[in-house]
């Protein structure tokens, strides 16, 4: 597709500096611009590039510009990186979505698929599953018996939903994500580990995203839950019976063990561990790598394994790194002091 700069403009509500009929045909990272692509700076440490840049139209923060005249076309805005999105969005809006039923997919007689739906050759949809107005399965998809999948979800090749799961309106499961897979439960026996059967279920709400390779198990008895808005990266971990509120960011290899029950608008960094049957509150920053093994208030800032306090941990760490002289100084003064006890 091409657009002019006063097209894109338009879309943004942006200001011009330089020729509105500057032609875009691709999009391109400001570091590495090209003619006849579009870019953005929304922080100070890019704006270098606004005399630099080969890109032929950048959107920029208006809080940005120093000048009138700059070597490509400017197209002022609010913000950004906003702006930016909002690009984004519209132009895989314009692709279109896919509709219809490929070949070499198989369908039970006893599903229902809503209109404008796409399922993806060899995907499989079981007995009594349900799929909602305009999803899209892609190809090699497996949906379990009794599975539910909402409106305007996208399911990416290679995904799992298992028996009577439930996934809610406009999710998105990237490749190879296993929903609903048994939980971890055995029990210890003279006989060795007795397998546990796991009758409960997965259920992700609305707007909900997940990544490549997760693991989401089924709960035991009950729903393990995603909650509404929250963001899981990829290779990550949910155990049985987990409890995840609204609007959560997990990044990637994080792991959080059975029956912990997590509340809202939470950060939790990449490798974080996370113990089970724990609770951890609303508004909590856990630091990347860090392990939580005790349930933790409301808006704490956790670092280390097993986590403390962020700031702790950081006054803890400068003595931490200078442990040797600190040390070396003590055994000094002990050794000042037997000198002086033997005078």
């Amino acid at each position: 597709m091409e657009f002019t700069a006063s097209q894109i403009a338009s879309f943004i509500d942006g200001k011009i500096i330089g020729d509105e009929n500057a032609l875009i045909t691709g999009v391109s990272p400001i570091e590495s611009g090209e003619t006849g692509h579009l870019s953005f700076i929304a922080q100070d440490r890019f704006t270098h590039y606004l005399d630099s840049s080969k890109c032929s139209v950048i959107i920029v923060s208006e809080d940005l510009l120093t000048k009138d005249y700059y070597n490509p076309t400017i197209i002022s805005v609010k913000d950004a990186y906003l702006s930016f999105q909002v690009l984004m969005n519209l132009y895989q809006e314009m692709q279109g979505r896919k509709e219809g039923i490929e070949n070499g997919s198989s369908i039970h007689d006893t599903a229902i698929i809503g209109d404008k739906v796409y399922i993806g050759a060899f995907t499989y949809v079981s007995e009594k599953a349900k799929i909602g107005e305009g999803s899209q399965i892609y190809p090699q998809v497996y949906i379990g018996k009794g599975v539910k999948i909402g409106k305007n979800c996208k399911i990416d090749s290679g995904a799992r939903i298992y028996d009577y799961c439930i996934v809610g309106d406009n999710c998105v499961i990237h490749s190879n994500t296993v929903i609903g897979g048994d939980g971890f439960g055995f029990q210890p026996t003279q006989e060795g580990f007795k397998k546990i059967p796991q009758l409960g279920n997965v259920i992700i709400e609305d707007d909900v995203e997940i990544g490549s390779n997760c693991s989401i198990d089924r709960a035991t008895i009950g729903s393990t839950v995603i909650g509404k808005g929250t963001k899981i990266d990829n290779l990550i971990q949910i155990a049985h019976n987990v409890k995840i509120g609204k609007n959560n960011v997990i990044a990637a290899q994080a792991g959080i063990a059975g029956s912990t029950t997590i509340g809202d608008w939470n950060q939790i960094g990449g490798q974080v561990g996370i113990v089970g049957h724990i609770k951890i509150g609303n508004q909590v920053k856990i630091q990347a790598q860090s392990g939580v093994n005790s349930s933790v208030n409301d808006r704490e800032t956790l670092y280390g394994s097993p986590a403390i306090s962020y700031n702790d941990y950081l006054r803890n760490y400068i003595h931490f790194r200078n442990f040797t002289e600190i040390v070396n100084r003590i055994n000094n003064l002990e050794n000042n002091s037997k000198d002086k006890t033997n005078e």
